[in-house]
């Protein structure tokens, strides 16, 4: 094998190892109440809820992620907080997707009383 794609394999291998988030499984989460809802200057908003049962397998058991530009990510802070201001308890999907911060993505939100 050449030189040249050798340098091509090696650079492709740690393009996929390094670019691409961590993969784990999607489902639902507990019902819980909203313990911190986390507006930022990145392209997502952080929240975090304390849920005894998170099927993502992401390294941060309580924290979660959406991108602002996400279909309906507008909608689902929204109802998020509103969740925070009136103690209402509500789950989320997550997709099997964890951020490099170790969050999952969340793709849906429960809402229950």
């Amino acid at each position: 094998m050449n030189m040249c794609r050798r340098i091509t394999i090696l650079i492709a291998a740690l393009t996929a190892v390094c670019v691409n988030p961590a993969h784990a499984r999607a489902g639902w989460t507990d019902f819980v109440q909203v313990a911190e809802l986390v507006p930022t200057s990145r392209h997502y908003f952080e929240v975090r809820l304390p849920v005894k049962m998170n099927p993502s397998g992401c390294s941060e058991d309580n924290w979660f992620y959406l991108n602002y530009d996400a279909q309906g990510s507008a909608q689902m802070f929204t109802v998020l907080l509103e969740a925070v201001q009136s103690d209402i308890r509500l789950r989320v999907f997550v997709s099997g997707v964890c951020n490099l911060n170790g969050y999952a993505e969340i793709t849906s939100i429960n809402v229950t009383r």
